[in-house]
């Protein structure tokens, strides 16, 4: 019981990360309409320069810092390259944000080299916050839970009790009367891109003392977060906190089961061949979420919490 609790802590931990990073793409997604592939380079550069900066200035500092850069990066990748790629519609903008993801990473691979990089835990969020026998918790988990939830909390008053949020809201359903009103929308595009952008950015520094730091984990990690905006709904804060939390608590219980798949599928009155019977649930950990993809979309399409286009 002991392990199950955390396991599920360290489950809600990985979602809560995945959230943080899932929500800058709904961001985007919900008010330019981009599917933006290069979303999870913009989480590796913030490893990168979160790595570098807490090298030379310290872990809070560059916890500030990072996301900043990237922030206003992103903003200048918007409205240089992206708003021109708009208007010749969709195809434009996710050709441009695929090329991007492919420029990314091989600034990182200049400026950084092929190798990977150690990121080490900040000496005040390093050991246990709570112990069961042989089995115990992070503080740094429980930091990184605490900046999730606090993320949460922020986007939720930008966006329901400001007036910026009020604005925001309106330019994405009703952008010409917002407009109308004398309202920059685009400059409200470019801020929402570099909001998401950071937010990317602020997972990555957070994640890289529990992740390996190098140029390809933009593509581990990319697909998981389109697993979790797909889940959850395009579009929906709501689901992807939904769909982020549910898949982190699935794979991390089925990364530390002591049992088999047969014995799974036999508690439900089924029986599997025997080569795919002595299969460990752990084996099969990181095809889950694809598996979840796969019974969302064969079963609604339109996610946990995502609308129809008829319900718009």
């Amino acid at each position: 019981m002991q392990a199950f609790a955390v396991a599920t802590l360290n489950g809600l931990s990985y979602g809560l990360l995945l959230f943080m990073l899932s929500a800058g793409l709904t961001l985007i997604f919900s008010m330019l309409g981009v599917l933006n592939f290069a979303h999870a380079s913009f989480y590796m550069l913030g490893a990168y320069l979160g790595y570098s900066v807490a090298t030379h200035a310290g872990f809070a500092v560059a916890l500030v810092c990072a996301p900043v850069v990237v922030g206003v990066i992103g903003a200048a990748l918007e409205r240089t390259l992206l708003r021109r790629a708009r208007a010749n519609g969709p195809l434009h903008e996710l050709l441009l944000t695929f090329g991007l993801a492919y420029l990314l990473a091989e600034v990182v691979k200049l400026v950084w080299g092929l190798g990977s990089v150690s990121v080490a835990l900040p000496a005040l969020l390093d050991g246990p916050l709570v112990r069961w026998g042989e089995t115990s918790f992070s503080r740094y988990r429980a930091f990184m839970m605490c900046v999730s939830l606090g993320t949460l909390a922020a986007l939720y008053a930008l966006l329901r009790t400001s007036r910026t949020g009020l604005v925001l809201r309106a330019a994405l359903t009703h952008a010409r009367a917002v407009e109308a009103l004398g309202h920059d929308v685009a400059r409200i595009g470019t801020l929402v891109f570099a909001v998401g952008t950071a937010l990317a950015a602020l997972a990555g520094v957070i994640g890289a003392p529990l992740a390996v730091v190098e140029p390809g984990m933009a593509e581990a990690v990319g697909s998981i977060v389109f697993v979790v905006v797909i889940v959850g709904g395009l579009g929906s804060l709501g689901g992807a906190f939904a769909a982020s939390l549910l898949i982190g608590c699935v794979q991390t219980w089925a990364v530390g089961s002591a049992a088999s798949l047969g014995a799974l599928f036999k508690m439900v009155g089924l029986q599997l061949p025997p080569a795919w019977a002595t299969l460990a649930v752990a084996q099969i950990a990181p095809l889950l979420p694809y598996a979840l993809l796969v019974a969302m979309l064969a079963c609604r399409p339109r996610g946990l919490f995502g609308r129809r286009e008829d319900d718009a």
